[in-house]
């Protein structure tokens, strides 16, 4: 385990370090090409940034927590997520891409690598589970540690809820930045009233991350433990790194009002959850033991 949790750490630097490596190329390189004169080796990093430099953060993000997923919560928390969240999420994506329905008519154009299907690239399901499953994670956990509600049936719906809205915040900062910049990554091909993205955009991507966390939920039940404090380092770290790499995109381009958005939906919120999970102790023992005196049909949380 400790190997595995030193690897997940350098796969995690990595993610973070090639997201910034990505922002200096867009936004410094690209308005500035003299400035490639003065690096060692400069045209072919950065060709081969924007040839792969999305593919690897990408690729990176999803090994790191898939070996902390699975330090963490057993080979069955692992997959029991995984298995649905990249199923269901290129499911929609596949979808969207040839009829419109969830998300909105739209295109991929290339960067994050190669398309099943020729529509979606592969990476895309990988981010949909990493970022899902940081987002259910912190979900759980900060509603747990607030003592929501009393049955387990409710708090499970919440933190379902919860992590679906904490994804699609993602996108509130995430979409405008990769559609409309000056090296865009898909377009709409009818352009929406909210910067570009269509409202029906952010409806089939709270679905989307409900359904598959909702059936995760299911194949989880009692078996899998919820995490607290230290333990959400990793899921927070890896949201807040991708969601400072969107709003330093959007707020290049000039999209403040989605970056508050999104700081307000799901930032903050994160934030909160991951800081709500320091609760003493005894207070945690006695809240397991009204949970397990009363009976439920749905797992708890």
């Amino acid at each position: 385990m400790h190997r595995m949790a030193s690897v997940e750490r350098i796969c995690l630097i990595g993610h973070l370090v090639s997201m910034a490596f990505g922002l200096a190329g867009l936004l410094l390189v690209m308005p500035h090409p003299e400035f490639l004169a003065h690096v060692p080796l400069g045209p072919n990093l950065f060709a081969w940034s924007m040839a792969g430099g999305g593919v690897v953060y990408i690729v990176l993000g999803t090994i790191a927590v898939t070996l902390y997923a699975y330090r963490t919560l057993g080979l069955r928390g692992w997959l029991g997520f995984m298995i649905p969240a990249i199923a269901i999420s290129l499911g929609s994506e596949l979808l969207g891409t040839s009829t419109g329905f969830p998300f909105g008519n739209y295109t991929y154009l290339s960067g994050l690598g190669y398309k099943i299907s020729g529509l979606v690239p592969f990476t895309i399901p990988l981010s949909w589970f990493y970022l899902g499953l940081c987002s259910l994670l912190l979900a759980r956990a900060g509603l747990r540690a607030l003592h929501t509600a009393n049955l387990s049936v409710w708090r499970s719906l919440a933190a379902i809820a919860l992590g679906a809205i904490l994804l699609t915040s993602w996108d509130f900062v995430l979409d405008p930045a990769m559609s409309q910049t000056a090296v865009p990554f898909w377009y709409w091909h009818q352009p929406g009233a909210f910067f570009g993205m269509p409202y029906q955009n952010f409806v089939g991507w709270f679905g989307t991350g409900a359904v598959f966390m909702g059936i995760a939920s299911l194949i989880w039940s009692d078996r899998t433990p919820i995490l607290q404090g230290n333990d959400l380092n990793l899921p927070l770290i890896v949201y807040l790194g991708n969601f400072g790499f969107a709003t330093v995109m959007s707020l290049a381009a000039g999209f403040w009002v989605p970056v508050l958005l999104g700081i307000l939906t799901g930032a903050l919120p994160a934030v909160l959850c991951w800081r709500f999970t320091k609760t003493p102790p005894d207070q945690d023992r006695a809240e397991d033991a009204q949970d397990t005196a009363k009976p439920s049909a749905f797992p708890s949380l």
